[in-house]
């Protein structure tokens, strides 16, 4: 009991970081749990890029959702919770495809190799919940007791947003990613063969993805032999594995999708996207995440410094962190520091190619690379990637069903995605239409997973 009340106490002072979320409670649960719930008088955006329905209803059986209808034609079951939310929006909850648990010292807002224990990692998965992405893949660099957290959370035992992972991913020595990290966290090969090896640990532990990271880093660190990746890719598909691959160079990108790679992780950035790309990515029926949050996270606090003054950036970064985004010496740094220059191109690159990808009809997922670094602020990151996406030409529905049946087609997740019966009940509830606005994905009133509802958040 002290335990929840000191989760409270610390929401109220407006300062759930992941920190203070960290092996508070594994369940935290802000209301009774009824066997069924009905949503009333609410605007459905049901994730399929369908038009959304007006004054409808929606009733959670448990985990399901067990019927949808106009308001005025949908019973409520008896011992049941209603809800009149007219005018609310309900959409899927959010699916990040490429994002990391651990990385980050919340209490010190660093990476750190320490990082990666059970209290933070579940913290995080709670931090996400609570910001409306109820699944999250955790895209390499996790330690082997993410197979641990992963049983127990599938047995119950364990809540916070749904917990996909890649495992440790697969680099060479020498070669990205650059950060600090335990040493069962990464394979490092040398040879196919090595990585082959690697590719056959992974699969035992029944990963949901393969990752590999392929590129120089802007020719900072040596790139994977092509050879590598292939006998990871070729390997991957006899385990019936998806591969994912860490990307910035046009070339790289080519080679990979005719190499078989499932996913190419981040934006091409150092040119355009060309015909070739596009047209071997449909043909092959290849998945392109953006990321364009991630490319953004270095200079979002010295562009938009006003993020810092509502919670709805607060709760999430806490106060190390926020103290330092806020510090007149930090954006001095960045402000003078010539890689900031480069983000900036990387992400006018890569939204110009979004654009591109989009009109081709090329598949794309939903990915921020949240948490791989302390500015990639798990839960603010996926609602400022829906953002950014607007801002390169899709329109909010596409957005939004790039987060939500996308994303869960690209992971294979049939369960969750959209709205509709017989699917799983993760549902993020809004004091405002996205459509018209997609900064109203903030306003969150309610978020419902597996049927439960975990939560909502102050956005003043």
């Amino acid at each position: 009991m002290k335990q929840v009340l000191r989760f409270f106490a610390l929401a109220a002072l407006g300062c759930i970081s992941t920190a203070a979320l960290a092996g508070e409670k594994y369940h935290i649960n802000t209301h009774p749990i009824p066997d069924n719930t009905v949503l009333r008088g609410v605007r459905i955006i049901d994730g399929t890029g369908a038009a959304p329905m007006e004054d409808m209803a929606i009733v959670i059986h448990k985990k399901k959702i067990v019927a949808i209808g106009p308001n005025a034609q949908i019973s409520t079951p008896r011992h049941a919770e209603e809800l009149n939310w007219k005018g609310k929006t309900v959409i899927p909850g959010l699916i990040d495809g490429h994002a990391h648990l651990g990385l980050v010292r919340h209490d010190k807002a660093e990476g750190s190799a320490d990082a990666y224990t059970e209290a933070n990692v579940v913290g995080e998965l709670y931090l996400y919940q609570r910001y409306g992405v109820t699944t999250v893949n955790s895209l390499g660099l996790n330690p082997d007791l993410v197979y641990d957290l992963r049983k127990r959370q599938r047995q119950g035992l364990i809540g916070g947003s749904r917990l996909l992972t890649a495992g440790r991913g697969i680099a060479i020595e020498g070669g990205a990613p650059p950060l600090t990290v335990k040493d069962d966290a990464i394979y490092r090969v040398k040879n196919p063969e090595e990585a082959r090896e690697a590719v056959r640990a992974m699969a035992k532990q029944k990963v949901d993805v393969i990752k590999v990271w392929v590129d120089s880093l802007r020719g900072s660190r040596p790139s994977m032999n092509p050879a590598i990746y292939k006998a990871v890719i070729d390997e991957a598909h006899q385990h019936q594995l998806p591969v994912a691959a860490h990307v910035y160079y046009l070339a790289d990108a080519k080679d990979l999708v005719a190499s078989g790679v499932n996913i190419l992780a981040h934006s091409v950035r150092d040119t355009g996207v060309d015909q070739e790309l596009i047209d071997a990515m449909k043909a092959k029926g290849t998945w392109y995440i953006p990321t364009l949050a991630a490319d953004e996270s270095t200079f979002t606090y010295l562009d938009h410094p006003e993020f810092l003054d509502g919670t709805f950036v607060r709760l999430a970064a806490g106060p190390e962190l926020s103290a330092r985004l806020a510090d007149a010496v930090y954006e001095g740094k960045i402000a003078a520091d010539r890689g900031t220059i480069i983000k900036r191109q990387d992400l006018a690159i890569a939204m110009q190619n979004l654009r591109r990808v989009a009109e081709a009809g090329v598949n794309i997922g939903f990915g921020t690379d949240a948490g791989a670094q302390p500015v990639r602020i798990p839960g603010v990151s996926e609602h400022r990637e829906l953002q950014l996406m607007v801002q390169a030409g899709l329109t909010p529905m596409q957005a939004i069903t790039i987060a939500t049946s996308k994303s869960a087609a690209m992971l294979h997740q049939a369960d969750t995605g959209t709205i509709a019966v017989g699917k799983t009940a993760d549902l993020l509830v809004l004091d405002g239409d996205p459509l018209t606005q997609i900064e109203n994905t903030q306003k969150i009133v309610g978020v419902w997973h597996n049927g439960q509802r975990v939560g909502e958040l102050a956005t003043k």
